[in-house]
């Protein structure tokens, strides 16, 4: 059996599975991605919910495996080599586990950058530009006189939703025909936009048509509903 207690986050979040990939995350545009990644590959997983009400960002142990205090990371047992591998940021640990399995991810070179660009194209942009609309739009942001921040980013929104619209026409996922990580990376944030934010009809939502379609194929995958509700919270 693999021994992670090395690790210091295992203190805090105790490894029932040490064989098993332990993921530290909570079902966030940025933390479903991983649940999801992981339910579409099969891979055996250990998900611990990270309580941001508790301020488990900030522990020891969780800083000890993230210093940046973000959720999700992952600890692999089966890493490069054979061993135990740490991992944050959502982005590198998708590339990983579809590097790791050889799926999710085009295995020539072309398509490998293509995936890469749009992956690269919502952790620069979508997810950024969409959260400072959430915070403005239903957090403290609209105790705000001034709307200028929100409606800055309710502008780059809709152009965000532009670019993938107009990249998305005649196409079934975000690579054409091929689904894998830059689905799974761009999509949670979408849903979450006019989901959760509740920002639908602030960005015009319904223009997006394309978007939409491709949305709705998303949502109704097995493993995404599976996924999106990982980790449950405890009851």
């Amino acid at each position: 059996m693999t021994d992670l207690s090395s690790f210091p986050i295992t203190r805090k979040w105790p490894a029932r599975h040490p064989d098993r990939i332990q993921l530290y995350s909570l079902p966030t545009p940025n933390g479903v991605k991983v649940s999801i990644a992981l339910e579409e590959l099969g891979l055996p997983y250990e998900p611990h919910r990270v309580a941001f009400e508790d301020n488990d960002q900030l522990s020891s142990e969780f800083l000890s495996l993230n210093p940046n205090n973000k959720i999700p990371a992952i600890i692999d047992p089966q890493g490069p080599g054979g061993k135990p591998l740490a991992l944050f940021e959502s982005g590198a640990i998708l590339v990983y586990l579809a590097e790791k399995t050889g799926r999710l991810i085009p295995q020539d070179a072309a398509g490998r950058y293509q995936a890469l660009q749009w992956l690269m194209f919502q952790m620069g942009g979508i997810g950024p530009m969409f959260g400072q609309l959430g915070f403005f739009h239903k957090f403290a942001g609209k105790e705000y006189e001034d709307k200028r921040p929100r409606d800055r980013y309710v502008a780059e929104a809709k152009r965000l939703l532009g670019v993938l619209d107009r990249h998305l026409q005649g196409k079934q996922w975000v690579l054409g025909d091929e689904y894998g990580i830059a689905d799974i990376a761009i999509l949670p944030w979408v849903r979450n936009l006019v989901g959760f934010y509740a920002a639908a009809d602030l960005v015009g939502f319904g223009e997006f048509r394309d978007v939409q379609r491709v949305l709705d194929a998303f949502v109704q995958r097995p493993a995404v509903v599976r996924g999106l509700e990982i980790p449950k919270k405890e009851a």
